[in-house]
């Protein structure tokens, strides 16, 4: 029996992108662009800040983490992402917000604080 998401297509299985959030796509040749517009009265959609999911207090504990252990005061989140057992907090340190990983419960335990760029050609 087939996920009534997905459908088989010439051998194929090709999952709905709606199924994952992704909106319609489109395989013709107009280089993605379907000429379909929303009609004017669309109401419009609020805005979401998607890169930003973790829990505030998991975030706190995850910038005072990066500080402590780069000594580095200048410190922003990049971006969160939430999960039931750990979040994942990216931190960017210094005027070029170098990227840290940290693992963080929910409640604000932080697990592992990591740099996670590159560190060039050794």
């Amino acid at each position: 029996m087939m996920n009534p998401q997905m459908s088989l297509l010439g051998g194929l299985v090709l999952a709905s992108a709606v199924a994952v959030g992704c909106g319609p796509v489109s395989t013709g040749g107009t280089g993605g662009r379907s000429g379909a517009r929303p009609p004017a009265s669309a109401p419009a959609q609020p805005a979401t800040d998607y890169s930003r999911q973790a829990p505030k207090v998991a975030e706190d504990a995850c910038l005072r983490a990066v500080k402590r252990q780069t000594k580095n005061q200048e410190v922003s989140v990049l971006r969160s992402e939430y999960s039931e057992a750990n979040s994942l907090v990216t931190i960017g340190v210094g005027p070029q917000r170098a990227p840290w990983r940290c693992l963080v419960s929910n409640s604000g335990k932080v697990a592992e604080v990591s740099f996670a760029g590159s560190e060039g050609a050794l």
